[in-house]
């Protein structure tokens, strides 16, 4: 205790360069644990992009295919589901429901989904929660469409607005369905997910739309009116995936490989939190890297310690020959610069935690809202306490080189002052 009393004595007295080493350790602590943080909160969040869902089943193809064009409405299906596939996985004695998703068509970039009413009911993210209406409602017309929340703030849409579907998924498209155009009627909360980057329609208004197509293009000199087909059967021949929910989830793999073995059509199943998980562990390398920069410039922040420690040893050699002379042993100097190590990657340390704490409190609600994250105040993480401990430990490992010189001027120095 009295070398720690000792030790903040002189830190004290050096205060102005101990405060800047103090706040380097400081703001490395805060990228080191915010890194850590928002790693966590990323990988929670990626796997609660879908909640609920047991199964995706689509054209056989691979399973992350499959989920990133199904959820994340990235790359295109090799192929569709047929709309007697879908009916026949509709009466399944042990499928409690089922939601049809049709994609191929987007709105100045952003991915324009066709699916049934029941999406709104049974689709979960984080934590099992369900989407919600910012204003308006869902659809219940043809030519009806839900925006998600970065649809409507980007493209600044407000409920009436009328829109113009694009065919096909590209940024820039020059074949539009302009003769059919959609009216918004609702706008969904933001739940940073890719929901909010979406333009929901209904199955009947995927099909309204290329009721006068054929192969992907529209059929020369023949146009139907959006009243013409209104009157039109527009149940779908196909469908891009199909969310399934069971009765049990014991009955998730027997289902899974019944319809992988389908006979009348080659479908695939898939478990969606297991094949988010083997995404997650594709993306693995730049997961550590970025961890490994945080990491490195902690180093950083304990090489400047060094430095300030190493670079003050001749001008406190009058003070170490007077501790000497006062009864300090070497090795009570050797400890002596240990101890204020100690005392600058502690009290740095705890800078950082509360500079973390505050920076998440002020910005926890722009997170949530823009990244879809939410990052916890307190307390730190198991990982996190390691990672101070880490610290700390490499605080008095970087102080080890200064004590030895002290230890070795206090021996040979004694009262005599090296000028």
């Amino acid at each position: 205790m009295t070398v720690l009393k000792l030790a903040r004595a002189s830190l004290w007295n050096r205060r102005s360069t101990a405060a800047l080493v103090i706040c380097s350790v400081a703001l490395s602590v805060a990228l080191l644990l915010g890194v850590e943080r928002l790693r966590v909160e990323a990988r929670h969040s990626f796997a609660n992009t879908l909640s609920g869902v047991d199964l995706i089943v689509g054209a056989r193809s691979g399973p992350i295919n499959l989920l990133l064009y199904s959820v994340f409405r990235m790359g295109d299906p090799t192929s569709n589901v047929s709309w007697a596939s879908v009916e026949k996985l509709r009466t399944h004695p042990q499928v409690d429901w089922i939601v049809p998703l049709s994609l191929g068509d987007s709105h100045k970039g952003f991915p324009v989904l066709g699916t049934s009413a029941a999406y709104f009911e049974h689709y979960r993210y984080r934590q099992g929660e369900p989407l919600q209406l910012a204003s308006g409602r869902i659809f219940d017309d043809v030519f009806d469409a839900v925006l998600g929340a970065e649809v409507a703030r980007k493209l600044g849409y407000q409920e009436g607005a009328r829109l113009v579907l694009a065919h096909g998924t590209g940024a820039v498209s020059l074949t539009q369905h302009a003769d059919k155009p959609f009216r918004v009627v609702g706008i969904l909360e933001r739940t940073g997910t890719p929901v909010d980057n979406t333009v929901h329609i209904s199955l009947a208004g995927m099909e309204a739309i290329h009721a006068d197509w054929r192969g992907g293009a529209p059929l020369p000199g023949y146009r139907l009116s959006a009243e013409r087909v209104r009157e039109m059967d527009l149940t779908p021949s196909s469908v891009t995936a199909v969310m399934v929910g069971l009765t049990s989830r014991r009955a998730v793999f027997q289902v899974q490989r019944q319809i992988n073995t389908d006979r009348d059509e080659a479908l695939m199943a898939i478990l969606p939190g297991l094949t988010l998980q083997q995404l997650w562990d594709m993306m693995r390398v730049g997961e550590q890297a970025l961890l490994a920069v945080s990491a490195l410039v902690a180093v950083v922040a304990l090489t400047v310690m060094l430095t300030a420690l190493l670079t003050g040893l001749n001008e406190r050699r009058r003070e170490m020959a007077l501790l000497r002379a006062l009864g300090a042993r070497p090795w009570q100097i050797f400890a002596l610069v240990i101890g204020e190590s100690l005392v600058l990657s502690l009290a740095g340390a705890v800078l950082g935690v509360l500079l973390l704490q505050g920076m998440a409190w002020a910005a926890r609600d722009w997170i949530s809202g823009q990244l879809g994250l939410t990052v916890s105040l307190w307390p730190p993480t198991a990982h996190e306490a390691v990672l101070l401990a880490a610290l700390l430990a490499g605080g008095v490992l970087a102080g080890l080189w200064p004590a030895w010189r002290a230890y070795r001027n206090a021996l040979v120095d004694g009262m005599t002052i090296r000028m």
